[in-house]
């Protein structure tokens, strides 16, 4: 008889507990950037996610072909985008590709300013932008002193391994 309350009474405690705690990390979800945060009490663990949506990327499709009645010798070539980045034609510049598959942040918070623009000057060891991959930030830094060609990528925007994100000049 140690113990004072009944398992029923304890229950409903901490389902009371509960209810305002879950609602107060509800709050701070809604109130920051955060997509998901986790308390543990004890033997109590409360997790609260949301589930962020992302725009679907963009697709190009292939120009249409030259009319059939035409002359096949006269007729131009169609044009399209290439469907392997490797046959895409490279750049004046040295390429800062993505080590990971992830999300790209050009700036450290949405209020921040981008970590560096078209033009900016950059040591090696600066941070260009941030991929986030498995809830994890990961600095992507300048592999030598240059100046930003072009920023590639947009922000928020998904990337695949090896993508190209920075364009530095050469």
């Amino acid at each position: 008889m140690a113990e004072s309350k009944t398992p029923a009474a304890k229950l409903k405690n901490e389902a009371e507990i509960d209810t305002t705690l879950v609602r107060s990390l509800a709050d701070i979800l809604n109130d920051t950037d955060l997509t998901e945060i986790e308390v543990e009490r004890g033997e109590l663990r409360i997790r609260v996610a949301r589930e962020v949506t992302m725009a679907a990327p963009v697709h190009y499709a292939a120009a249409p072909a030259p009319a059939a009645h035409a002359a096949p010798a006269a007729a131009p070539a169609p044009v399209s985008m290439p469907s392997d980045p490797a046959t895409i034609v490279a750049r004046a510049g040295e390429e800062v590709k993505s080590p990971m598959v992830g999300t790209v942040y050009l700036q450290a918070s949405p209020e921040a300013p981008p970590f560096v623009q078209a033009g900016d000057k950059v040591k090696k060891g600066q941070t260009l932008l941030i991929v986030e991959a498995m809830k994890t930030m990961n600095p992507i830094q300048a592999p030598r002193d240059g100046v930003v060609v072009e920023v590639l990528v947009g922000d928020a925007q998904p990337v695949e391994f090896g993508e190209p994100l920075v364009l530095l000049e050469a």
